[in-house]
C-alpha cells in the first residue's frame, strides 16, 4: 500500500467529512446534544445585560473602556483561562488594550507531494470589540444607553463560546478568542492584534469570525470579506460562510429555534468597495468592524450582524424597519437607541422569548459547530486514524484508490 493510495483516500475522506451535515454523532451523549442545538441556557444574555449596564458609557481609549476591559478579563479568568492582555496607545498616547485566550486544537495533518505526512497547525481568530459609541457626557439625560447591541452582544457570545468549547472534542483547530479594544477607532485593537503577529502566525489563520451587533437589527446576517469580490478568489474566500450556513441549515435552526441565517441578497450592482469597480452587492456588508486588517490581508473572514438587507438602493439600507425604533432613520448602533431598556422593551416577543438570548446562543452555535468542517489543508488526526482502520478492514478499496492516486499524479 503506496503513501499516495492513503493519500488519496485521506483527501476522499476529508472531502466528505467537510461536506457532510452534522446532524450523526459517535454516541448517545452527542446525539442527545444534537437534538437541542443551541441549548446554552441564559449565560450569554445575562453577561450581555450586566457588562452592558455595569459598563455602559465604553468610547475607545476612556476609562470606561478600561473598566469594561477588566470585566471582560475577570469573567474570561472566572471560565479558567490564562488571559494575555495586549495594551496600545493612539497617536495622543491614550492606552487601550485586547483581551486574548488561546485554546490549542488537536491539530490536523497534511501531506506533501510525496504522499508524506507532517502535523498541520491551523488558527481560527474569533474576536468582538467592547468599546462603544459614547461617552457619559455625550448622551443625552432623557436616554439610557449602554451599547447592549454595539456590542455587548458581541462579547457576549465571545463568552458563550469560551464557555461552550471546551464540550466539544476533536477541534483540529488552534481558537484565538479576541475581545478587541477601539474597535471604533478604525478598529485599532484589531489592528494592532493582527500586526504584532509573526509571519507564521499570519499565515496558519485559515478563518477569522467577527461578532458585531446581533441584538438590534431585524434579521441576522453572515457576511464574507471585500477579498472575496475579487472573482478570481471568490469561493476561497467564501468557503467558510457557506459552511457557517451549512451549519445552520443542517441544524434546522429555523424551526428548532427561531433562528434565521441570511445572506445579503440585494443583488444590488455598486462600487461596494470603492476601488471604481462595480460589484454585485451579495454575500458581503457595508458595515465595517474588526474583520477589517484580516480582510485587507487576505485572509477568509465570516462576519455575524444584524440588520435589514432588503431595500433596491445601498442608501436606503438600515438596520430596522420596527416603527418604535425609526427615532434615527431605523439606524441603532451609534445612536443613542442602543439601550438595552429600550431595544428589550421594543423586542421582547409576546411569548416572552428573548432574542438576545436566542441570537447569543445560536451565533455561537454555528461557529463552534463550522470549527469541526475542518481545515481546508489537512484531516484530523482522528479521521486519520479512522481512514487506515477502514483501509486495513478492506472498507476501503485499496485499487480503486491506487488508480485515482496515478490520475492525479
Amino acid at each position: 500500500m503506496t503513501k499516495k493510495i492513503l493519500k488519496t483516500a485521506a483527501v476522499f475522506m476529508a472531502s466528505c467529512f467537510i461536506l457532510m451535515p452534522l446532524g450523526g454523532c459517535s454516541d448517545d451523549e452527542e446525539q442527545e446534544k444534537s437534538d437541542i442545538p443551541a441549548d446554552y441556557g441564559t449565560y450569554g444574555a445575562d453577561f450581555a445585560r450586566e457588562f452592558a449596564q455595569a459598563c455602559p458609557y465604553r468610547k475607545a481609549f476612556s476609562e470606561g473602556e478600561a473598566q469594561a476591559g477588566q470585566m471582560i478579563k475577570e469573567e474570561f479568568e472566572e471560565l479558567g483561562y490564562e488571559v494575555e492582555t495586549q495594551t496600545f496607545s493612539n497617536v495622543y498616547g491614550s492606552s487601550s488594550a485586547n483581551y486574548i485566550i488561546r485554546i490549542e486544537g488537536d491539530g490536523f495533518l497534511a501531506a506533501d507531494e510525496n504522499g508524506d505526512y507532517s502535523d498541520l497547525r491551523k488558527t481560527v481568530v474569533i474576536g468582538a470589540h467592547y468599546d462603544d459609541a459614547y461617552s457619559s457626557s455625550e448622551v443625552p439625560s432623557e436616554y439610557s444607553y449602554d451599547g447592549i447591541s454595539d456590542n455587548a452582544s458581541g462579547i457576549a457570545t465571545l463568552m458563550t463560546i469560551a464557555s461552550e468549547i471546551r464540550n466539544y472534542e476533536n477541534i483540529g483547530f488552534d481558537v484565538v478568542i479576541v475581545a478587541f479594544g477601539a474597535g471604533s477607532w478604525d478598529y485599532m485593537g484589531a489592528t494592532h492584534f493582527y500586526n504584532t503577529l509573526s509571519a507564521s502566525d499570519k499565515e496558519s489563520i485559515e478563518v477569522m469570525y467577527c461578532i458585531d451587533s446581533i441584538y438590534s437589527g431585524d434579521k441576522v446576517y453572515a457576511s464574507a470579506g471585500f477579498n472575496s469580490l475579487d472573482l478570481s478568489q471568490k469561493y476561497a474566500m467564501r468557503r467558510k460562510l457557506y459552511q457557517a450556513y451549512d451549519v445552520a441549515y443542517d441544524n434546522t435552526l429555523a424551526s428548532t429555534n427561531n433562528f434565521s441565517l441570511l445572506y445579503n441578497e440585494s443583488n444590488i450592482v455598486a462600487d461596494v468597495d470603492g476601488d471604481g469597480t462595480d460589484d454585485v452587492y451579495r454575500e458581503v456588508t457595508l458595515h465595517k468592524s474588526d474583520y477589517v486588517p484580516f480582510d485587507e490581508a487576505g485572509i477568509p473572514i465570516v462576519f455575524f450582524d444584524s440588520g435589514d438587507y432588503f431595500f433596491d438602493s445601498l442608501d436606503d439600507m438600515k438596520e430596522t424597519k420596527n416603527l418604535n425604533l425609526q427615532e434615527f432613520g431605523g439606524m441603532i448602533r451609534d445612536t443613542y437607541l442602543d439601550s438595552s431598556e429600550v431595544l428589550d422593551e421594543v423586542l421582547m416577543t409576546e411569548d416572552g422569548t428573548d432574542i438576545l438570548q436566542t441570537r447569543i446562543n445560536n451565533v455561537s452555535f454555528v461557529i463552534l459547530e463550522s470549527l469541526l468542517k475542518g481545515s481546508d489543508y489537512g484531516i484530523t488526526h482522528e479521521a486519520y486514524d479512522a481512514l487506515m482502520a477502514d483501509i486495513q478492514a478492506g472498507l476501503v478499496d485499496e485499487s480503486e484508490a491506487a488508480a485515482t492516486a496515478a490520475v492525479e499524479g
